[in-house]
């Protein structure tokens, strides 16, 4: 990576200093009495176009993957229990341990900002394997894991998986889940006390790798109870009983790819942008 970084920077400086020249070159002779400026105008423009196109490669490739932002969002729910109010809920998914930029490093800052804003819960939505690639390597579920325990909130840590953990060993990642104090549900429900009251928390299995019993799961739940469903993809909304207060789901990224005017242009959703990010 350090050398496929180097290459770009000394490319888009040298396209920078071309783009300079341009802007600083003369406009040539006068023609028909007047200087040809639109010449000048058309050289600078297409000495432009691979300034621009660097530089968004740059972004994408070695600045955004790179970025670890917490964003807060207050969601407020019909009918939800006084006790519960001001539940502060940390979520997160798609850690794809040994990604590009996601190594052991990455995943202790990523606990350290967790613990920092003392939740209540921490919910993490699947999806924690990364193929072997020539930008990712396989971090075994008991190495990442590890570190992750380290996560503190006063209910607890809990989980579900996703395909790529499905694609790869399920039942491993949540051995080595469970096994560091992170609990995985997985088409299963649990009662979590908080604060003299009680929570229901319902795992349902990811959509493209498991079978789907999302009604027979939340019927588990005695009836007037609060109820957080968790969940890898969220394409199985439509599905979901009125009763579920809340769903939580990760796998879209926010939108791979999204560009201004034209925003997300790769969501593997079938709702299109509906579902890729923020609350719906």
């Amino acid at each position: 990576m350090t050398v496929a970084f180097v290459i770009t920077v000394a490319v888009f400086l040298g396209l920078v200093l071309l783009l300079y020249q341009e802007v600083r070159r003369a406009p040539g002779p006068m023609e028909w009495g007047r200087v040809p400026k639109w010449k000048k105008r058309v050289r600078v423009f297409l000495a432009t176009i691979p300034v621009v196109l660097v530089f968004l490669g740059f972004w994408a490739v070695f600045i955004e993957p790179n970025r670890l932002v917490i964003r807060h969002q207050t969601i407020q729910i019909d009918n939800w229990p006084k006790e519960l109010s001001g539940l502060n809920v940390a979520v997160m998914s798609d850690i794809h341990a040994g990604g590009w930029f996601v190594d052991d490093k990455k995943l202790r800052l990523i606990v350290e900002r967790t613990n920092g804003f003392h939740p209540d819960l921490i919910v993490i939505l699947g999806d924690y394997m990364s193929g072997e690639g020539w930008m990712s390597h396989r971090v075994e579920p008991e190495a990442f894991a590890a570190t992750l325990k380290d996560f503190r909130a006063t209910i607890g840590v809990y989980s579900v998986l996703g395909n790529h953990d499905w694609w790869w060993n399920g039942q491993r990642v949540r051995r080595g889940l469970e096994a560091n104090g992170i609990k995985v549900l997985d088409n299963e429900v649990m009662e979590v006390k908080v604060r003299g009251g009680s929570l229901w928390l319902a795992g349902l299995a990811d959509l493209w790798t498991r079978p789907q019993h999302i009604e027979s799961t939340i019927a588990r739940i005695p009836q007037n109870q609060p109820v957080i469903a968790l969940t890898h993809n969220p394409d199985i909304f439509p599905r979901l009983p009125q009763r579920v207060q809340l769903l939580l789901a990760a796998h879209t990224h926010g939108g791979q790819v999204r560009f201004p005017i034209i925003g997300t242009v790769i969501q593997p959703s079938d709702f299109g942008q509906r579902y890729v990010r923020g609350h719906v």
